[in-house]
């Protein structure tokens, strides 16, 4: 009696996949890399130097995402540069294989919400309540605007930023991070830790939302 044996087939797909190299490193995952490398062989000074190429590529875009979170362009510095030190004293515990971009701008975004937190503990405290018909007192304007800044500071920009503001938290955090960051829904699910569906999910409410509080705002 002879004895079949069953083989696993792998799919044409399956192998395809396989067989394709993996996905070419960003630079600033690459300077990560290299300055981490750097770190770990006990060459500090050449490693700040090349952290700061990585700071260099990514402060404009790091800025953006913080003054979207926090609107004041002094905490939003604060926060960036908070950031980048939390990134060079612990980038020995980056990992090569997720984008540096990932990592860092969920640290980015962990310290913004901490801005945030201690920002309203502190207004319970020293901000009164404000009389009847009066409103609080704008903040001044930034000297030099940003281009971005400058959007902002419009009359549209403004109603679109207070409406975000509006936004419950979970809703704000993906929509700055996929319209404001440019980020990808897959990159945005690694840097929320949640699925790249519920990143849509949200994504999607956030725009439903913004749309009805606009179309309600009076004119």
């Amino acid at each position: 009696m002879s004895r079949t044996t069953s083989r696993r087939t792998t799919s044409p797909a399956a192998a395809a996949a396989a067989a394709l190299p993996p996905a070419p490193l960003s630079r600033e995952s690459q300077l990560a890399a290299e300055t981490k490398a750097l770190v770990v062989a006990g060459k500090r000074d050449a490693a700040r130097e090349r952290f700061g190429d990585l700071v260099t590529g990514l402060q404009r875009r790091a800025a953006r995402i913080a003054y979207q979170y926090l609107r004041d362009v002094h905490d939003a510095d604060e926060a960036v540069q908070d950031a980048f030190v939390k990134v060079f004293t612990h980038i020995t515990t980056y990992r090569e294989d997720l984008p540096f971009e990932v990592w860092f701008t969920r640290i980015l975004v962990n310290g913004c919400l901490d801005v945030q937190k201690a920002r309203s503990r502190r207004l319970r405290w020293i901000v009164p309540a404000p009389a009847s018909g009066d409103a609080l007192p704008r903040e001044p304007a930034t000297p030099a605007p940003s281009p971005e800044e400058r959007l902002l500071a419009s009359e549209c920009g403004r109603r679109i930023s207070a409406a975000i503001q509006q936004l419950p938290e979970r809703q704000r955090a993906v929509f700055t991070l996929c319209q404001i960051s440019e980020q990808s829904t897959s990159e945005v699910s690694k840097m929320l830790g949640v699925s790249e569906a519920t990143v849509r999910v949200h994504l999607f409410r956030a725009v439903r939302r913004l749309r009805r509080l606009l179309e309600h705002e009076p004119s």
